[in-house]
């Protein structure tokens, strides 16, 4: 039997990329996430004090991180 030199062509590599998009594409596609990061805040606050807010949190069914970027909000303005 006889055996051929039969070539097999291979293709280039398949990639995730995606085609890229023009500038004001990119710029279009980015308007609806404009939503602003968010950054971890620590303070240290005396027992009693954190008794007294969580307390309060619950009995209104609220989050204590809530309740205090809303304070925060109201002191140093919506930026």
């Amino acid at each position: 039997m006889k055996t051929g030199n039969k070539k097999i062509k291979i293709g280039t590599k398949p990639t995730n990329k995606s085609i890229p998009l023009t500038a004001d594409a990119w710029v279009e596609s980015r308007k609806g996430s404009m939503e602003e990061g968010m950054k971890r805040l620590t303070i240290d606050v005396p027992e009693s004090l954190h008794r007294s807010i969580k307390m309060s949190c619950a009995s209104r069914g609220t989050k204590i991180a809530d309740e205090v970027r809303e304070l925060l909000s109201q002191k140093y303005g919506k930026m």
